[in-house]
């Protein structure tokens, strides 16, 4: 039985080729129908089997399109909204493949931004991570942080706040880092003001801080920055103890050079300690200007002028002796220098007085000296101007009694210029003693004790210049009248007799007539003693002096202001 298999397609062209080639065989070998038939229901039923396995194999291709199609739109969906896409998605029309086709690109477009968000999260969060490691106190390993990104928010919004927080961690870590420097930088000029290791210093605080290279970030923890502050506070007090040291030692110095009398470039050996005593804590910034070494130079300095100290007071003891002498006899008091050093030679041999309280209390004398005699200044000036005129009155009264005064000998021309001066100053006298007299009695009244002058009470000197002054003007009033009368006496005998006989020369003119008198030209000082040399002044002046003069000793009078009654 031969069967022509229809020409529909070059596969089905084929299978009937192969049947009727099946048909020859079977012809040639013999095969029966019922054989045949079986072959060929059996050839169908393996088509069958094939066709059903196919149409399996292409129905599950099918749900897996349907499937990979649904799970690319949840993914789709799900990276929409962990990246907070806006954009919707639809998977539009047409075959599974065409469908899953236009999925494709968005899924693969979502997957990438998806991966770039998720490194940007793992950069920010390591950053975070670390930056929180480092105020921790932990250092920078990364090695031992194991970083989870959550990825089901991966939003802008999220990423946002991420890099906020970043931000504020940041800015958080500059603070730091700027109070680290600033505070290295503290105790760096600190360490440079004392001499102190740097390095050793910051290093024991923490390794980063001594690293000068910067190879690595300097630690910026609570603890780093605690023991920073802890140490400022540490030096600072150090710096506070060394300047009160040394402000001591130099207050030390000056004394000591005081009374040793050092020179000026001696010590100027030590002016780097000297400059500090007047500057506070915080302008003390040169370089090793409170160092050990300078506070125990100036120790061994202090000792060794304390040795030459002992040596060398008895000296100067009676050079503050001989200065207090010399102050009251600048301004003419009375000071027995004698006794005040019989009293202070006692007391330095009996050896139960401190010799620096001694020298203390002759520098307390001295400027209550000095302030007594800066009481007296305006008043002793005065004394000085009445003394010139008095001079000058002297003069003038030898010069008025020179009959030859208008001679043109030479100088005369500067002897009338003289006497024209003088006289103008003479007739201030009256006007200058009784201003004395009253800052006199003032001066007497405020203080309680007479101004004495040279031993004597100024006012006593005063009454008796004044007394003398009436005399002399009494005496010269008088030689006026003698004058006068032996003139007229001349007049009325030359109208009697014709002639004018010889007058008495009047007092004060030479009574030889070839022995001119010369024109006073010379000076000097006016005392009361020298001025004027009457009997009944010299009682003035003994009657005016103080019975009992206390000599001067400041060491050993007591404190009730016996010196001042005693001047």
């Amino acid at each position: 039985m031969t069967t022509m298999a229809p020409s529909l397609s070059p596969s089905r062209t084929t299978c009937a080729s192969l049947l009727h080639e099946l048909q020859i065989i079977w012809d040639e070998i013999g095969e029966g129908d019922n054989d045949r038939d079986a072959m060929l229901l059996q050839l169908e039923q393996e088509c069958l089997d094939i066709y059903r396995r196919k149409v399996e194999k292409t129905r599950k291709h099918k749900a897996d399109l349907h499937q990979s199609l649904a799970d690319a739109e949840a993914e789709v969906t799900n990276l929409i909204s962990a990246l907070g896409e806006r954009t919707s998605f639809s998977r539009g029309r047409g075959t599974l493949k065409e469908q899953i086709a236009t999925v494709r690109p968005v899924l693969e477009d979502l997957r990438l931004k998806k991966q770039e968000r998720i490194k940007e999260f793992s950069k920010i969060q390591a950053e975070i991570v670390q930056i929180c490691m480092e105020i921790a106190g932990f250092g920078q390993s990364k090695s031992s942080v194991d970083l989870q990104v959550d990825q089901g928010d991966l939003t802008v919004k999220k990423l946002g706040e991420l890099r906020s927080h970043l931000q504020e961690l940041k800015n958080e870590k500059s603070i730091r880092l700027q109070k680290v420097n600033s505070h290295i930088s503290t105790i760096y000029e600190l360490s440079a003001v004392m001499s102190i290791d740097f390095l050793k210093t910051v290093n024991e605080i923490h390794p980063t801080l001594s690293d000068s290279s910067n190879s690595q970030s300097k630690s910026i923890s609570n603890d780093s920055l605690a023991r920073l502050t802890g140490v400022i506070n540490s030096l600072k007090q150090e710096k506070q103890q060394r300047l009160q040291k040394l402000q001591g030692l130099a207050s030390t110095l000056f004394e000591l050079w005081k009374l040793m009398e050092t020179s000026v470039d001696e010590q100027k050996r030590f002016s780097h300690v000297t400059s500090l005593i007047t500057l506070s804590v915080d302008e003390v910034t040169k370089q090793g200007c409170l160092s050990l070494d300078s506070i125990q130079q100036a120790e061994i300095e202090v000792e060794r002028l304390n040795v030459l100290k002992g040596s060398k007071m008895e000296d100067l003891i009676f050079k503050r002796q001989t200065e207090l002498e010399e102050i009251y006899r600048g301004v003419h008091m009375d000071i027995d220098s004698d006794k005040a050093r019989q009293i202070l030679t006692q007391l330095i041999d009996s050896g139960n007085t401190d010799l620096s309280d001694l020298l203390t209390s002759m520098d307390d004398q001295i400027k209550k000296a000095k302030d007594q005699a800066l009481s007296r200044k305006d008043i002793l000036d005065k004394v000085e101007k009445w003394k010139f005129a008095s001079e000058e009155e002297k003069w003038l009264d030898e010069y008025e009694r020179d009959q030859n005064r208008y001679s043109a000998g030479r100088g005369a021309h500067k002897n009338l210029k003289h006497a024209e001066k003088a006289r103008i100053l003479v007739s201030k006298i009256p006007f200058v003693v009784e201003n004395l007299t009253a800052k006199v009695k003032a001066w007497e009244v405020e203080k309680g004790i007479p101004f004495l002058y040279d031993k004597v009470p100024l006012l006593c000197s005063l009454e008796e210049y004044n007394v003398q002054r009436q005399e002399r003007e009494e005496e010269k009033r008088k030689s006026r009248e003698q004058k006068r009368l032996q003139e007229q006496l001349a007049v009325e005998q030359e109208a009697i007799f014709g002639s004018r006989p010889t007058a008495k020369k009047p007092l004060g003119q030479s009574t030889t007539i070839n022995t001119p008198v010369g024109t006073p030209t010379g000076r000097r000082l006016l005392t009361p003693s020298s001025r004027y040399g009457t009997s009944a002044g010299k009682e003035r002046r003994e009657s005016g002096r103080v019975n009992n003069i206390i000599p001067v000793n400041y060491v050993a009078l007591p404190k009730d202001d016996a010196l001042s009654r005693g001047s």
